[in-house]
C-alpha cells in the first residue's frame, strides 16, 4: 500500500531519494497562455466562455448577487456556522498578533530611517472548488488580509453547475460571516487572470493569494510582474517524524486525513523505528479499508509521493525532514517540543500526539495556505506579513547630509557614478561641487 525507502547508513544529500509529487508548472504555461490573453482582450466575454468550457456552466453574472450571501448565510447549518465562527475567532486572534508597528532608527543625530509597514491596496483570494468544498480557505486567505488593513479584497471560487453558477453556498456562508461581499463564480488560470487584469465589475488586483490547482499555480507564474503573487501551490503534503514512542493509529489517522485531499497527495513517515513502520502500515491497512474515499487514499497512499523512510536515528530524522521542508510536519518523539524546535525547514509544525495536522486546517488558530514541494526552505505560509509592505522612509538634515557626504562621494566615484555624489554636493558643498 505504501512503499518503504531505507535511507540508515547513508550520508549526503536525501532530497533526491525521498519522495515528492511530481509537479510540471512550466508544461502547464502554454495551456494557460492564451486563456490568460483571452481574458486580458475580452474580459467578461472570456470569462463567461471559459467557466462553461472548464465548468460546464455558464453563470449568469461573474459576481455573485448579495442576496445570495445572505441566502446562503441563513441556511447554514448551524453547527458548521458555529465551527467556522470559532475558527474565524481564533485565526483574528492569532493573526492580530503579527500585525507590525512601524520603526523608527536614529542612524546619526539629524538622520532616521523609519519603516512603515503599509498593506497591499487590493487583493483577489482564490478559494478552490471541485473535489472538495474549502470554507476553512475562506477564513485563512481573507483573515489575513483583513488585519493586515487590506482597504479592497475579492474573492473567487469556481462556480458548480448544481448550484446552478455559484460558487458552493458554504464558500457564500463563509464570505458572508466575514463581512465579504464581493465574490465572483471564476475558477481556474482565468480567475487570476481577472485579477490581474480586471474585468467587468471586478477592479484590478495587486495581488492574488490562495492555493488551487496546477493551472492555478501556472498563471500565477505567468502573469507574476503584472500581479503580486504568495506562491505556486504544489499537491498537499503531510510528513510525520516519529520514533518507537509515538501511537500508531494516530499516525495513519493523519496519513490518511492527508491522503483523502487528493490522489497526488504526498503522506510520509520518517522514523527510526521499524517496528513503528511495521504497525502503521497494519493501521493504514483497516483504516483506508474503512475510511470514505478509500479508492482516492489508497491512490495517494501508493503513489510515488508517499512512503515511509527509515532513518539511524532522531537526529538523523531531522536532518531528513528538513531536507524534505514538509507543508505541513508533525513531530511525535519522546522530546516533541526539544526536537520541533530544531526544525528549520516546514510550513508548520505541529508538536506532540494532540496536535494533528486537521486541527490546524480548521481551528488551531495558525494558516493553512503554506509552502509545498519544499518551497518551505525559503518560504512561508499566509500571513498578515504576506499583505504587508515595508517602506523605508529616510530623514537627514543638512548636517547630517554633510557628515555622510564624503562617504557617499567616495563610494560613487568607486562605482564610476560621478552625478550621484554631485547630488550630495550640490546640498552641502565639496569636492564635487555645486553650491552649498
Amino acid at each position: 500500500m505504501i512503499s518503504r525507502i531505507d535511507l540508515r547508513g547513508s550520508a549526503g544529500d536525501p532530497r533526491e531519494l525521498l519522495p515528492r509529487a511530481e509537479l510540471d508548472i512550466g508544461a502547464a504555461l502554454d495551456a494557460v497562455r492564451p486563456i490568460c490573453e483571452d481574458v486580458r482582450l475580452r474580459g467578461t466575454e472570456a470569462l463567461a466562455e471559459l467557466t462553461e468550457r472548464f465548468d460546464g456552466v455558464r453563470p449568469p453574472a461573474i459576481r455573485v448577487p448579495r442576496a445570495e450571501l445572505d441566502s446562503a448565510l441563513a441556511g447554514l447549518d448551524p453547527a458548521v456556522r458555529a465551527a467556522l465562527e470559532e475558527s474565524i475567532e481564533r485565526a483574528r486572534r492569532v493573526h492580530a498578533a503579527q500585525r507590525r508597528e512601524d520603526t523608527t532608527t536614529r542612524v546619526v543625530p539629524g538622520g532616521t530611517v523609519t519603516e512603515r509597514w503599509v498593506p497591499v491596496g487590493r487583493v483577489g483570494l482564490y478559494v478552490p472548488g471541485g473535489r472538495a468544498v474549502y470554507p476553512s480557505s475562506v477564513v485563512m486567505n481573507v483573515v489575513p488580509a483583513q488585519e493586515a488593513g487590506v482597504d479592497s479584497l475579492a474573492v473567487t471560487s469556481p462556480p458548480q453547475a448544481e448550484f446552478g453558477g455559484l460558487p458552493h453556498p458554504t464558500i457564500l456562508a463563509a464570505c458572508a460571516l466575514l463581512g465579504v461581499d464581493e465574490v465572483y463564480a471564476v475558477g481556474g488560470a482565468q480567475a487570476v487572470a481577472m485579477f490581474a487584469y480586471g474585468a467587468g465589475e471586478c477592479e484590478r488586483a495587486d495581488m492574488v493569494t490562495g492555493p488551487g490547482n496546477i493551472w492555478v499555480a501556472a498563471a500565477k507564474r505567468l502573469l507574476k510582474g503584472v500581479i503580486g503573487i504568495d506562491a505556486e501551490a504544489g499537491p498537499t503534503e503531510i510528513a510525520v517524524l516519529a520514533d518507537d514512542t509515538a501511537d500508531p493509529g494516530y499516525i495513519a489517522a493523519d496519513l490518511v486525513s492527508q491522503a483523502e485531499h487528493d490522489t497526488v497527495a504526498a503522506s510520509v513517515l520518517v522514523t527510526p523505528s521499524a517496528e513503528l513502520a511495521d504497525k502503521v502500515e497494519t493501521e493504514l491497512s483497516a483504516r483506508v479499508a474503512a475510511t470514505r474515499h478509500r479508492d482516492r487514499v489508497a491512490e495517494a497512499l501508493g503513489g510515488r509521493q508517499s512512503g515511509i523512510v527509515l532513518v539511524d536515528d532522531t537526529a538523523h530524522g531531522l536532518a531528513v525532514v528538513d531536507a524534505y521542508a514538509a507543508e505541513h510536519l508533525e513531530v511525535m518523539t519522546a522530546d516533541s517540543a526539544g526536537d520541533a524546535a530544531a526544525v528549520r525547514n516546514a510550513g508548520a509544525v505541529f508538536v506532540g500526539p494532540h496536535s494533528p495536522v486537521s486541527l490546524g486546517d480548521y481551528c488551531a488558530g495558525s494558516n493553512h495556505v503554506l509552502p509545498t514541494g519544499g518551497s518551505a526552505v525559503h518560504s512561508a505560509g499566509l500571513s498578515v506579513q504576506t499583505f504587508l509592505r515595508g517602506i523605508h522612509v529616510v530623514t537627514y538634515d543638512r548636517d547630517a547630509l554633510a557628515e555622510a557626504a564624503p562617504h557617499v562621494m567616495a563610494l560613487a566615484e568607486a562605482e564610476d557614478l560621478p552625478a550621484h555624489g554631485e547630488a550630495v554636493a550640490a546640498r552641502v558643498g565639496g569636492a564635487s561641487g555645486g553650491a552649498a
